[in-house]
């Protein structure tokens, strides 16, 4: 009844985990698993306690016995002379043994393997596992981070260390083996053979490791070092089939190499440096993203391109926009984050207990963030976007009807026919790449079913810090945002013409170490005629 009840507990506990997965797409509903584990635990430590009870016992009949039988057997007629001995041999043959074998059968695995089963349902699968593995490979190139760096936990902003061991690295350059990410596998599989050489014990050998590598770094065109690590793994099993057959393979490739360019022998047989073999990567996989590096370069803090003379002329103020009466008294603090296009940032705009009301209101309902399809118009996920999302109505809490009203009151905007509030927690690496938020001319259907007109602005609440990573990026102006507790920032998507200010493309960087939180309001054009007219020149601000 006791084990039911600590179910009955959990499925309540965890409700949001019998509806869906994806869980490394959002760090909040990832906590979940946590305690599903730390049950599991519990379990665990039931059933070795009862194991090491049960074999306590055995241990002091066998003690006992060993005693007993030590005495009997060097006087066997002499000792069962005695009736009691008699009587009492066949007692323990007839009965006492069976009783020992019923209890040496006696299964202790029940409400641990009970437990284990029920919850293996909530369990994350492969898809996670390999999405989270990515998700590293993202973080690693995004923030220039040696495979070292990641390995032993040396990450900025963090407080719970965590090293990664040989199986953990061997795992990443296997996933990237299977992408035919040649580059990543290197990185990995030489991190894994570093640490077998400094003598940690694991389960994976370097035999094992070596041949991964030694393939990489031959798809990469670097014959000589393949040939070297080939070399290796024979000393270390010279009947390797597969490393024998390499070697004559690698030999002769690299001696037809020699002779074909004799005239520039440094150009092949030169070691590429890892910014080169990413670049070779990219282009292997077909990136479909054309600002990859400006993109990242922002994500870092590098490549911003605002001058001392346009800084100089960004400030900070008092903002009540135009003698609002919600604000005469109490004006919010504005500031200029970047000039064109012009993003403001609103200071202490939302409470914490605003914040965790939200949250707690979207959590349940989480679901991994889709994109619309430009030519079918359907909403799809993408592995461009990491991410799960929620939507929350005015009518469900005064919370959220207030939180719209101050984005009414401060934008001067309607908001009757914005979309909902979005909220969205980013998951392990979570990142939003490089998109408009409002439709262009060649997505003539874009907000058509809404029939409220394209989303004229954005406004965007941060609802959490992050220690590293996270920026809202520009990469068309050079512009970076980074996330703050409690603000939010605010751009127009469209000029007063209505036509799309496509300087606002912008992206949400991968979250380095972290948890990010945000919630955002898409604001249409329907409902802004004379709160915001329309200009006659197509690029009038």
């Amino acid at each position: 009844m006791g084990r039911l009840s600590c179910l009955l507990i959990l499925s309540c506990f965890f409700p949001t985990l019998l509806a869906h997965n994806d869980f490394f797409t959002s760090i909040g509903q990832m906590t979940d698993l946590l305690y599903i584990e730390k049950d599991l635990v519990t379990s665990l430590k039931d059933y070795i306690k009862a194991e090491e009870s049960k074999l306590e016992q055995v241990k002091k009949w066998a003690d006992k016995l060993d005693t007993l039988t030590a005495t009997a057997t060097q006087d066997p007629e002499g000792f069962l002379g005695h009736p009691v001995n008699a009587f009492k041999l066949m007692k323990r043959l007839n009965t006492e043994w069976g009783d020992l074998e019923s209890m040496v059968l006696k299964d202790t695995t029940d409400g641990f393997i009970s437990n284990l089963t029920i919850q293996r349902q909530h369990f994350p699968t492969e898809e996670d596992q390999t999405g989270a593995a990515k998700a590293l490979l993202r973080l690693q190139d995004t923030y220039m981070l040696d495979a070292n760096t990641i390995s032993i936990g040396n990450l900025p902003g963090v407080v719970h260390k965590s090293p990664m061991t040989v199986e953990d690295c061997y795992e990443l350059g296997k996933i990237a083996y299977t992408d035919a990410d040649y580059y990543h596998t290197e990185l990995w599989m030489a991190q894994a053979l570093k640490q077998l050489d400094e003598g940690e014990e694991s389960t994976i050998d370097k035999i094992t490791v070596i041949d991964y590598l030694s393939y990489a770094i031959y798809q990469q065109g670097e014959l000589e070092r393949a040939l070297e690590l080939t070399k290796r793994l024979l000393t270390l099993d010279p009947t390797h089939q597969r490393a024998n057959g390499n070697l004559k393979y690698f030999e002769f490739q690299l001696e037809k190499q020699k002779k074909q360019e004799e005239a520039k022998k440094a150009s092949q047989t030169q070691r590429m440096n890892n910014t080169e073999k990413r670049e070779a990567q990219r282009k292997r996989s077909r990136d479909p993203l054309p600002e990859r590096k400006v993109y990242e370069m922002l994500c870092r803090g590098e490549g911003i391109k605002m001058t001392p003379r346009r800084q100089s002329r960004l400030f900070c103020r008092y903002y009540d926009n135009h003698h609002n009466p919600q604000y005469l008294l109490a004006p919010v603090k504005q500031e200029d984050e970047w000039d064109r296009p012009r993003i403001v940032r609103y200071h202490d705009i939302i409470s914490d207990s605003e914040i965790a009301k939200v949250k707690e209101l979207a959590k349940p309902r989480l679901r991994r963030a889709t994109i619309s399809n430009p030519v079918t118009g359907v909403l799809e996920t993408a592995h461009y976007r990491i991410s799960k999302s929620a939507w929350l109505t005015a009518y469900e809490h005064p919370v959220i009807e207030r939180i719209n009203q101050r984005i009414e009151d401060i934008t001067g905007l309607e908001m009757d026919t914005a979309e909902e509030l979005q909220v969205a927690n980013y998951g392990v690496g979570g990142q939003y790449e490089p998109h408009f938020d409002f439709g262009r001319k060649d997505e003539p259907d874009a907000f058509k079913e809404l029939g409220t007109g394209n989303r004229i602005a954005t406004w965007l609440f941060y609802m959490s810090d992050v220690s590293a990573g996270g920026a809202t990026v520009f990469p068309d102006v050079g512009a970076a945002v980074w996330p703050k507790k409690g603000t939010a920032v605010f751009w127009y998507n469209l000029f007063p013409s209505g036509e799309g200010d496509y300087s606002t493309r912008h992206a949400a960087c991968p979250v380095l170490v972290g948890n990010k939180w945000v919630s955002n309001k898409w604001i249409h054009e329907r409902g802004q005629e004379f709160r915001r007219p329309c200009a006659l020149e197509e690029a009038a601000s």
